[in-house]
């Protein structure tokens, strides 16, 4: 969708902008290891081959995508290990010895797997969690240090990282407007509202409270109706959007719709939160009235303010200049 033109506005509390550090996100994690003994194969293939220097850890690193190998873990006949998620992407062959792989399970080394207690693959990101192999995948799954995805859904992006880090790539990279405040006015034109079919999403991000929110403005399709959709999503995990709360409000000629609730965590994808309508939602009739004149130019003003949740005491944790930390 293209904007004729767009302002978003938003109020000052006092606050300065938090400097965002960047902390690249790297999937591979070294584990440094203790020292691997010798292991036998059977039915004459040969075993894999241990020198006294050879780390366990360093033994069950797959050597086409240097991770750590799970059980199912295949071997060729002269004994070269490989994960089985590489076993599909070889085509059958050692990537060693291109030796024809067969299937051929290295039973030893499954059980050496099982029988290690690993870091947490997000330790070098700060979780000091360690678990059996088959734990350790559950456990990664749900791990609250694992790198959040990219908020921006105008594009398909696969940037991942901790917040400071994504929150410089929405700047930078995206140029995505960032704002200072717990209150904002979001101004929404179009001179053909009807073009809703090929409609992208708008992002704005506000420091407030010392923590970063996602606004998000689109134009869809809700079954054969062409709506309007504002919501807000949290950049941190489900258990702290939680402590935090917004309202969207949209209106014009003595008619307003108001919409309040707790901002998703963008754990959650923009799709996801669309798709469950967990937002204020404009029809687009209601729109063209709320844009007055001849109801051929989209004109929304939506207003909005985020607080937090009553602690300690504060009334409904309004925003306060004093109180916004």
């Amino acid at each position: 969708m293209e904007l004729d033109s767009m302002e978003c506005v938003s109020s000052s509390d006092g606050m300065d902008d938090e400097e965002a550090h960047i902390h690249p996100y790297s999937s591979k994690t070294h584990i440094g290891g203790g020292g691997g003994g010798g292991m036998g194969g059977g039915g004459g293939v040969s075993a894999p081959v241990i020198s006294p220097t050879t780390s366990v850890h360093e033994l069950l690193e797959c050597p086409v995508c240097t991770n750590s190998m799970y059980p199912p873990i295949h071997q060729c006949h002269n004994g070269h290990t490989l994960c089985s998620t590489c076993k599909s992407r070889v085509h059958n062959r050692c990537p060693t010895c291109r030796q024809e792989l067969g299937d051929i399970r290295c039973l030893a080394l499954e059980k050496v797997a099982e029988s290690l207690e690993l870091p947490c693959k997000y330790c070098s990101l700060g979780c000091p969690e360690i678990f059996p192999y088959y734990s350790k995948l559950k456990h990664e799954v749900q791990c609250n240090f694992r790198p959040y995805n990219c908020p921006y859904a105008g594009s398909e992006c696969s940037t991942m990282g901790d917040i400071p880090f994504l929150v410089t790539h929405l700047r930078d990279d995206h140029k995505v407007d960032m704002h200072t405040g717990c209150t904002f006015n979001h101004r929404y034109v179009k001179s053909n509202p009807r073009e809703v079919e090929n409609a992208t999403w708008m992002l704005t991000v506000f420091n407030c409270f010392g923590q970063y929110f996602c606004l998000h403005f689109e134009a869809f399709q809700l079954g054969m109706a062409p709506v309007y959709m504002a919501f807000l999503r949290f950049m941190g995990d489900e258990s702290e959007a939680r402590n935090y709360s917004y309202s969207l409000e949209v209106g014009a000629n003595g008619r307003k719709l108001i919409w309040e609730g707790t901002p998703r965590s963008i754990r959650d994808s923009h799709r996801k939160v669309r798709d469950s309508h967990d937002g204020l939602i404009i029809q687009r009739n209601m729109a063209l009235f709320f844009s007055g004149g001849d109801r051929k130019e989209l004109k929304l003003r939506v207003t909005g303010r985020i607080w937090k949740e009553q602690q300690n005491g504060l009334e409904n944790g309004v925003c306060m200049p004093n109180i916004c930390s």
